[in-house]
């Protein structure tokens, strides 16, 4: 049931700015055989992992894909969010604005810089709320949007407003592949100097792809979970990843996931075949994990999917009393928060 995985926590414990280091944040390690808890640092990792041990992290690339413009019809403030683009270079995107919005009116965007950037002009609007707009500008998709888009800071991070740092720090360091509108975070706390002392111990770092969606923060909406509709999301994983990860689990070594995200991929690979394509999995319980041994995670928000994923990885009752924990311990919660890993 929903309700179940509801959490009191205090606001002052949600992050609102990121560590200048980022492996200095703060590692709550959960052992699933003992039910104890450590309290270390993520720069800690190296000495928790094993020479066998393969870490797998998420490479997507988060797009600035927050916008802001005015409506030339009203001279309203209208704020979106990018979501895709087509072959034609039609862009799909949601958005709000006081009123209702209407075929043909166009609205003037505004860069991150305070500039004016192109306008868009709207089209169809499609089932699920979203519009089929056309930027007009001869850029290329994702070369327009670095003009004009904004870093999309959740909401609960200074109420989406991003910050300079946010450039940065709001993207992994090996993130390659555009395509996210947020960050998959567990992977927000690595920097070289931390995979080089993995690396050096005999483990193996290899990467999937899943590109983080709206859906991803869709609130749950009915108690009972089996009538949630799971959102999809793009992914993929390679036949050198497959190959690693097979040595690994040959070898007697374990798959740390860093991330939920990374999770999803790899429980959705059949026997960790390769593949490309969406994955729509929803880890509640009764789930059996079949190819993650251990998780690398940030602390999530009450009544997520995320949340329920993690529970249903560590143990229920465990995590529970982990986040308290957390809670007690004023560990920083959410996107740019501290981290967890659950062995």
């Amino acid at each position: 049931m929903l309700s179940h995985y509801d959490y009191e926590l205090p606001s002052d414990l949600i992050a609102q700015t990121p560590l200048r280091n980022r492996s200095d944040a703060r590692l709550l390690v959960v052992d699933r055989k003992t039910g104890k808890f450590q309290h270390l640092h993520v720069y800690n990792l190296p000495s928790l992992l094993k020479p066998n041990d393969c870490v797998v992290v998420n490479d997507t690339k988060v797009l600035p894909a927050r916008l802001v413009g005015t409506r030339k019809k009203t001279g309203g403030r209208w704020e979106g969010l990018f979501l895709a683009f087509d072959s034609n270079r039609l862009w799909r995107i949601i958005g709000k604005t006081r009123g209702k919005i209407q075929p043909g009116e166009t609205v003037q965007l505004q860069t991150p810089e305070g500039h004016v950037g192109f306008a868009l002009e709207f089209g169809t609007k499609c089932h699920d709320g979203s519009w089929i707009v056309k930027p007009q500008t001869d850029d290329e998709p994702l070369t327009a949007l670095e003009q004009v888009g904004w870093v999309p800071i959740p909401p609960y991070i200074r109420n989406g407003r991003m910050i300079s740092d946010d450039k940065e720090f709001y993207q992994t360091v090996y993130a390659s592949k555009p395509g996210a509108v947020a960050a998959p975070t567990a992977g927000l706390h690595f920097t070289p100097q931390l995979f080089n002392a993995i690396k050096q111990q005999g483990m193996a770092v290899v990467s999937v792809t899943l590109h983080v969606g709206m859906g991803t923060f869709k609130p749950i909406t009915v108690e009972n979970l089996h009538e949630h509709p799971m959102h999809s999301e793009r992914c993929s994983l390679t036949e050198p990843t497959r190959s690693a990860l097979l040595n690994c689990k040959a070898s007697g070594g374990r798959i740390l996931a860093v991330g939920t995200t990374s999770v999803r991929v790899l429980e959705s690979a059949p026997d960790l075949q390769p593949f490309e394509g969406e994955t729509s999995l929803f880890i509640k319980p009764p789930y059996q994990f079949k190819n993650v041994d251990a998780l690398l995670t940030n602390f999530h928000l009450p009544k997520s999917t995320l949340l329920i994923l993690v529970r249903t990885f560590g143990g229920d009752e465990l995590i529970q009393e982990a986040y308290q924990e957390a809670i007690r311990k004023k560990y920083r919660f959410f996107s740019y928060g501290d981290a967890m890993l659950i062995l």
